[in-house]
């Protein structure tokens, strides 16, 4: 067993606070992590405020990297002294997505079977089933992905979630290819990630849309060609303008791929009305469970044609995909060092997610 310090949340929408939990010895199928840094993601917020689910308290923090300390006596695909980045997508490869050679969408991802606990026994939920705000967490082995152990830790830590989540939906499943035109729609963390991936893919033109001109700044940073204020101009018009003069054709009427990094119905019918005929809508900005698909009317879902997608974790493999991004981060073709805002200390979690609120950051990263 083992005593660390690490980050709770223990009721909802109440501040985090710094405790010493207890971590076990790794049984069969598990990898005791010593962590090296953690970004904070919107997700993390999400699990304070209550809004993934009420099972409190909450070991946050998943967007982690670090060195394999110990594994089960039964674990082959890591060992100590391993460099990993940590995933919430442990494939089964049993299940039918499996079967099929699908493993991307795998119907039952598992966690660590053991529970790590506050000092007096309590168990904690650790969230997306890593909770790497901490010294020491305890994972599934599947959810470690060994990595070149000459990346910055801070940088390709952010593959685990945010980063992977926007570079996925465009390559993976907006399918962007060479020439086309592609529209993000919020320019966080996860949408100038896509914009990223957009211009890994080889697209012709990348519109940044946002309210903010620092966000904007930032997508241009990662390769945006164009940029959008929504706050002054008619986003859809704008985009159709854009594709129009990008393609060449006047009879282009949107944007090959619009990604939807927000995640609000206001935002993916813009997206909807931004692409092209037979173009592709992905939705990768995370709704809460309130929200509803606008009232478009169903004759125009018909007669666009095209694809409406949701892109969950970038469809990603972490096994595939991780070592491809961070080898492409050593050769200078990715830009991981740009998504780290600023590095900060594990006491500094609530403060961080003030400034996520602010749009101050596209990512805080918790270095141990």
């Amino acid at each position: 067993m083992h005593e660390v310090k690490a980050v709770v949340a223990k009721s909802v929408k109440e501040p985090v606070s710094l405790e010493t939990i207890l971590v076990p010895d790794p049984g069969p199928g598990e990898a005791l992590v010593k962590v090296q840094a953690c970004g904070v993601c919107h997700t993390d917020l999400h699990y304070r405020e209550g809004g993934i689910n009420d099972e409190f308290p909450f070991l946050l923090g998943h967007e982690a990297a670090g060195v394999v300390e110990a594994v089960g006596d039964d674990v082959t695909t890591v060992a100590p002294g391993d460099f990993v980045v940590l995933n919430w997508r442990a494939v089964c490869g049993d299940c039918r997505a499996c079967d099929r050679g699908e493993p991307q969408y795998c119907f039952n991802t598992h966690n660590a079977t053991q529970k790590m606990t506050l000092a007096d026994g309590t168990p904690l939920s650790p969230a997306l089933g890593i909770g790497a705000f901490a010294e020491k967490t305890l994972v599934a082995a599947g959810q470690c992905t060994k990595v070149d152990p000459q990346a910055r830790p801070a940088a390709v830590g952010l593959l685990g979630c945010g980063v992977m989540a926007g570079i996925g939906a465009a390559i993976n499943t907006g399918n962007v290819s060479r020439g086309d035109v592609v529209a993000v729609i919020g320019c966080g963390g996860v949408g100038v990630a896509a914009i990223a991936g957009a211009a890994l893919a080889g697209a012709g033109a990348i519109i940044a849309v946002d309210i903010d001109p620092k966000k904007l700044e930032a997508a241009k940073a990662q390769g945006a060609t164009h940029t959008v204020n929504s706050s002054e101009t008619d986003a859809v018009e704008a985009i159709k303008a854009i594709a129009a003069a990008s393609a060449g054709h006047a009879g282009a009427d949107g944007a090959d791929v619009v990604i939807d990094a927000v995640g609000r119905p206001e935002t993916w019918e813009q997206a909807f009305y931004a692409r092209d005929l037979a173009g592709t809508v992905v939705l990768v900005g995370v709704p809460t469970p309130d929200m509803k698909v606008p009232q478009i009317p169903l004759i125009d879902v018909f007669g666009r044609g095209g694809s409406l997608k949701s892109s969950w974790y970038g469809d990603c493999l972490p096994s595939r995909d991780f070592p491809m991004l961070v080898d492409l981060y050593r050769q200078g073709r990715l830009d991981l060092d740009a998504f780290v805002t600023e590095e900060i200390g594990i006491e500094d979690v609530e403060a961080a997610f003030e400034k996520m609120h602010h749009g101050d950051v596209l990512r805080s990263v918790v270095v141990l």
